[in-house]
């Protein structure tokens, strides 16, 4: 189960769960919770994703929305670097109707980068760059609606997702029997290879993180040290209820944990 809460001036719901062991993963999860993205303008981010991509505004704060069980949270920022170029490539968010949500996205300021192509035995997909900066792939796969993945560029994409999964588990599996990934419930954590470019750390573009729901975070900070994950932020209580943490994966992704009630 994942949470429906947004981190900011204050704490939106909590859902009490017990943390799911996968496998021997280090790290007891309560499932895939959110991304951040940095934004000029977090207000008119939120607007756009709410009219152009079927957000949701969270209650609080403002600039929050939800895509079904995942959080976006748009953090101010002076200046932004698009997610193209980092660790973080982009995120997928799949549509019932790609076709018509490609020409409902004419004039809206996104840009087509991909146009639609029907790739046999996978799905229907697009790429675009919102006007933000966010490299997005758009999918039309109806076994997984709504928040589809997360896709990382990385040297060795098959160690990365072990180090994934033997930290947080999650389901190692082939998206529609072709792409190698981790999945949580329905969200993807995918993987490219590289090709050798030199990419920066997601905390320096668009998407700055990715992020899970934790059940103990003494647990999972002296698991996330023992690796030698390095810490970006110390663990610290957000309203006296909710724990957070960061840290950096060996490829420069920023990983958020969170302990909620």
């Amino acid at each position: 189960m994942k949470r429906h809460l947004g981190l900011g001036i204050s704490v939106l719901a909590f859902v009490a769960v017990a943390g799911m062991a996968v496998g021997d993963a280090a790290v007891r999860i309560t499932g895939y919770h959110n991304i951040h993205i940095g934004a000029v303008d977090p207000e008119a981010a939120v607007a756009w994703y709410v009219e152009h991509l079927g957000a949701v505004k969270t209650p609080t704060p403002a600039t929050h929305v939800m895509i079904g069980d995942t959080l976006i949270a748009f953090q101010k920022a002076d200046t932004v670097q698009p997610s193209v170029g980092s660790v973080i490539d982009h995120w997928g968010l799949s549509v019932a109707d790609l076709d018509a949500t490609m020409s409902a996205l004419e004039g809206s300021g996104a840009t087509v980068i991909s146009p639609v192509r029907d790739v046999p035995g996978l799905f229907k997909l697009a790429f675009i760059e919102d006007p933000f900066g966010v490299k997005i792939e758009l999918v039309q796969d109806s076994e997984w609606p709504g928040f589809h993945h997360v896709h990382l560029r990385v040297p060795d994409p098959a160690a990365t997702l072990t180090w994934y999964e033997t930290m947080l588990g999650g389901a190692r599996e082939m998206l529609k029997g072709r792409i190698d990934g981790l999945r949580y419930d329905g969200v993807w954590l995918l993987a490219a290879d590289s090709g050798g470019e030199t990419l920066a750390p997601s905390g320096e573009r668009a998407i700055r993180n990715i992020a899970w729901g934790i059940a103990d975070m003494n647990e999972a900070d002296a698991a996330f040290k023992a690796a030698g994950a390095p810490t970006l932020v110390e663990p610290f209580t957000v309203n006296e209820v909710v724990k957070v943490a960061f840290y950096q994966d060996p490829n420069g992704v920023s990983v958020e944990l969170l302990q909620l009630p």
